[in-house]
């Protein structure tokens, strides 16, 4: 059995995933054949010569070979092997889908790699941590993760409304029994594990409210409650992106769920939660994979606008050109920035080989504006194309076959060919899945405004300062 059927065979345990209504079986069901597929696909990667060595590193500790973001980096070699992971499951996939897996487990190495700094706040963190980075190493997991409650009365104080976050109601020898909701599960209905644990810094006097922990998504009690799915079957020819790339979003519901102690890292400890939200090690591993995923959106957004721009006899304009290059700039901005990241990459108080966190994190401020904005220009080259794009393929209207050949090519492509050009350039700027995907790269990382305040505010300011002062003298 190859480790792709081996996932999706994994996925038949008896969990609770509902769309439309129904309980529903994610294995067998049409919204989820095509993101399936995908996924066990690259799962697969592994297994095969050519691209083993690119996704995957040999691991004595199984006596296997596993992904490379489980790959705790010893020096740059092992920074650059793992970027080289990252960037072949991204293009495989056109940056479309973001929760790869490879975002979560690069958190949990991160975690596993600096556990000993978590020794002042609980004393069993580092045994339990290291115990699941193996099994999931072992087992190949697919893990998600999930922060972010409800939008019930966010003018509340935190832990003020009990329904609004998921805190541990009771605890008994096997473990602690949570209740509440998560919200923007991305990929829960489909992965092994959740890890979750608050986004935001929990009071010290709510410590039922700070807690990380490790649920299976076949816990009695659980209950995924997914979006409406965005990958119609029945449209897959003219949809390949929503067919093949919907991630799918939920809502989580815990209806007093147990969690094992072995699986709960941290529990009552509101300190100890808030430093592994800010775990540089974390951090730096995991948005490393997602501006390198950025990039590779961009470029894909970028080639199919410029095609169009071809196709449609504009690329000569200087208008369209200066637009053009503004996608390149973009494209390229990001890639410097991920060049800066690794050629910066030094060892920390661990000896782990972490990229340069502020170039990674520039990044992704610029990328919550800069792929709105190629979405926009997108639009705008594209233009009344994009309304207008026929129903069926070329070759299934017999009677008007003469005149879509006529009218509908392209300067340089057929009729059929400009018409699933066009197709790709609507799944990203009008289909659900296109308007999904431009919120997503908005808010998936926090509040955007926030995160640039605090690179402001995080920034050494004196040095500015004081490039200043000499001129403020008499």
């Amino acid at each position: 059995m190859s480790r792709g059927q081996a996932y999706i065979h994994r996925l038949n345990d008896g969990r609770n995933v509902w769309l439309d209504g129904d309980r529903i079986h994610v294995t067998n069901h049409s919204a989820f054949q095509g993101t399936l597929q995908t996924i066990e696909g690259l799962f697969n990667l592994v297994d095969e010569p050519e691209s083993r060595d690119t996704v995957a590193y040999w691991d004595e500790n199984i006596s296997g070979y596993v992904h490379r973001a489980f790959q705790v980096p010893n020096c740059r070699e092992d920074l650059e092997h793992r970027a080289g992971a990252f960037r072949l499951w991204s293009e495989r996939t056109y940056g479309v889908m973001s929760r790869l897996s490879d975002y979560a487990r690069s958190r949990l190495t991160g975690w596993y790699a600096t556990r000993e700094a978590m020794a002042n706040h609980d004393t069993y963190y580092a045994d339990k941590i290291s115990k699941y980075y193996e099994e999931a190493k072992r087992h190949d997991l697919f893990l998600t993760i999930v922060q972010r409650d409800p939008q019930m009365n966010r003018s509340l104080p935190i832990g003020e409304d009990e329904d609004a976050m998921l805190r541990i109601v009771r605890k008994n020898e096997e473990g602690v029994v949570i209740r509440g909701a998560k919200m923007i599960a991305t990929a829960a209905p489909y992965a092994d594990d959740i890890l979750i644990y608050p986004v935001q810094r929990i009071p010290g006097d709510k410590p039922e409210l700070a807690h990380m922990m490790i649920v299976p998504l076949n816990s009695t009690g659980l209950h995924v409650l997914c979006r409406e799915s965005f990958a119609a079957t029945d449209k897959q020819s003219s949809h390949p992106l929503s067919h093949q790339y919907d991630e799918m979003d939920a809502v989580l519901f815990f209806e007093d769920v147990l969690v094992p102690w072995e699986r709960v890292l941290l529990h009552q400890n509101p300190e100890a939660v808030w430093q592994i939200r800010c775990n540089e090690a974390s951090a730096s591993l995991a948005y490393h994979q997602s501006v390198i995923r950025l990039y590779s959106k961009l470029e894909f957004v970028t080639a199919i606008t410029s095609s169009i721009a071809q196709e449609i006899g504009v690329d000569s304009f200087l208008n369209v050109q200066e637009q053009l290059g503004e996608m390149i700039s973009q494209m390229q901005t990001i890639e410097g920035l991920i060049i800066a990241a690794e050629a910066k990459a030094k060892p920390d108080v661990y000896g782990n080989w972490l990229p340069e966190f502020k170039y990674i994190e520039t990044a992704r401020n610029l990328g919550n504006r800069y792929y709105p904005r190629s979405i926009e220009i997108l639009k705008t080259i594209a233009a009344g194309g994009l309304i207008q794009i026929p129903s069926g393929m070329p070759g299934t209207n017999k009677p008007l076959e003469h005149m879509i050949h006529q009218y509908l090519g392209g300067v340089t492509i057929s009729a059929q060919e400009k018409t699933r050009l066009f197709q790709l350039a609507w799944e990203l700027t009008g289909s659900p899945l296109g308007a999904r995907h431009d919120l997503y790269e908005r808010f998936y990382a926090g509040d955007p405004l926030r995160n640039r305040a605090n690179q402001y505010i995080q920034y050494d300011k004196q040095h500015l300062v004081n490039r200043v002062k000499p001129w403020l003298k008499a």
